[in-house]
């Protein structure tokens, strides 16, 4: 086995070239800022673009992250979808405080966003389970998540009978499934550089709905 520090620091950390990023030129909300680096990411064929770190904390305080799938961004904040009866979603239903973090290394760009997750409700439920993948759904029906598996079969016959269930019901929604929105109160846009001179804005959420803007230092 190589020693791990010295194979650690033979790997490149933010080599660039990096596209410079002005914060004058950012504008006043931090959507549509999201949506130019969103959108620059997919432009630099980067793979899941839209995957993200949901970071929580647990019954002990202690954190807890997993990537997940951006689902919309609106006026209600950064959507994901997940199970009520998840780890993740029994966490949040004690803590809603959670945190985001999206990585393009391409780009040298990090977006981290901090806030509350709310329930968005019945209908927002039915419309992502049911626009998800057959397998995707049948794994969700199984309502297993994170539970210890004794044997491989036992997930074929469980996937097996969830996928018979939605065959004689196609329009099955459980009721723990859930999408989720966080509100933001504070977000973090960070550029890369290879000087290590990073260029980093912070919006942060005033009295309502107005946003602060503010350099950070690197």
């Amino acid at each position: 086995m190589p020693d791990m520090r010295e194979l650690l620091r033979s790997l490149q950390s933010l080599p660039g070239p990096y596209q410079p990023f002005d914060p004058a030129q950012a504008p006043g909300q931090p959507e549509p800022l999201f949506a130019q680096w969103l959108q620059a990411a997919i432009d630099a064929g980067i793979r899941e673009p839209h995957a993200m770190t949901l970071s929580t904390v647990d019954a002990d305080g202690c954190p807890d992250a997993r990537v997940l799938i951006l689902k919309n961004v609106d006026d209600h904040g950064w959507h994901f979808a997940i199970s009520r009866a998840s780890p993740k979603g029994r966490q949040i239903t004690a803590s809603p405080q959670v945190a985001l973090t999206f990585y393009w290394p391409a780009l040298g760009r990090q977006v981290r966003i901090r806030g509350t997750a709310h329930d968005m409700g019945a209908a927002a439920q039915a419309t992502d389970f049911l626009a998800r993948p057959l397998g995707s759904r049948a794994g969700a029906l199984l309502g297993r998540q994170s539970d210890v598996l004794a044997a491989q079969q036992e997930l074929e016959d469980g996937l097996a009978r969830q996928l018979q269930r939605l065959d004689a019901a196609p329009d099955l929604v459980p009721p723990t499934w859930a999408v989720y929105a966080v509100r933001p109160r504070v977000i973090e846009f960070w550029q890369g550089n290879e000087q290590r001179r990073h260029v980093r804005l912070s919006y942060r959420r005033e009295e309502g709905s107005a946003w602060a803007m503010e350099r950070l230092w690197p």
